[in-house]
């Protein structure tokens, strides 16, 4: 199998998500992981998790023959970015950022504590450009053609009733896309996913038959399919995408 690097990958805290999916499907690849996860935030939300699901997840990647390792943090402290870049840089070259955590809390404009505004911004748009910030400044000065580092998002386009989520994310959004502005000549590439309702244990049944009636394709989408546009982007093949924002999401709301 063909050693890609080193991807840092964050939210990975639970095996019903986004982050475990993504995992495993760059590990299958040849990438070597470096897995972020923060426990108090899953206990929060006490969504269906194992005992111990970061470190089994490592294992499976390891498993697939790389390098992983899984490492908590807490994303609202300003200097956890620094940290796990430097913990990705001792698997090996760092070559990839693939940002799936979040601070997800419901609130609307009457009842959104400026506690809970704060920690959204801090966890969802602060450490994104901290995390953006440290992983270039492992990259050359110099420009260059070739694509030496690829920057993944997953966004949202939650407002009404998930207010400091929702505009978190907006920000996120404008983040990834100024470093594929300003760090495109370094040979970085960076996008950012909308990937529409996918069912991570958040779903009640209602809430569940709504957004399929609201899908085109007649299902909800999975993690594995968000981890396939990822796998794209980051291989050799999706090295001319950057700067969008893609909506993988079975035309969710189009009809």
């Amino acid at each position: 199998m063909e050693r890609r690097g080193t991807a840092l990958v964050t939210g990975v805290g639970r095996r019903r998500s986004i982050g475990a999916e993504l995992a495993l499907g760059l590990a299958s690849d040849g990438w070597d992981v470096l897995l972020n996860y923060w426990a108090p935030y899953d206990d929060r939300l006490d969504y269906e998790r194992g005992a111990d699901d970061p470190h089994a997840i490592a294992a499976q990647c390891r498993g697939l023959g790389v390098r992983a390792e899984a490492v908590p943090a807490d994303l609202a402290d300003p200097a956890a970015p620094a940290g796990l870049v430097a913990a990705a840089r001792e698997l090996g070259q760092l070559r990839a950022l693939v940002m799936s955590h979040c601070e997800s809390v419901d609130s609307a404009i009457p009842d959104t504590t400026v506690e809970s505004w704060d920690r959204h911004f801090a966890v969802n748009a602060r450490a994104s450009w901290l995390l953006i910030r440290e992983f270039a400044a492992t990259l050359p000065q110099e420009s260059t053609s070739e694509v030496r580092g690829r920057i993944v998002a997953l966004t949202s386009d939650h407002t009404a009733h998930n207010l400091p989520y929702g505009a978190s994310k907006g920000a996120l959004d404008r983040v990834v896309i100024a470093a594929a502005s300003e760090l495109g000549h370094r040979g970085v590439r960076a996008n950012l996913i909308n990937p529409g309702p996918i069912d991570t244990g958040w779903m009640t049944p209602e809430i569940r038959e709504e957004c399929i009636a609201a899908t085109p394709a007649g299902r909800l989408g999975t993690a594995k399919d968000t981890t396939d546009l990822v796998r794209f982007l980051l291989s050799d093949a999706g090295g001319w995408i950057n700067g969008q924002l893609l909506h993988s999401n079975g035309g969710f709301h189009t009809s």
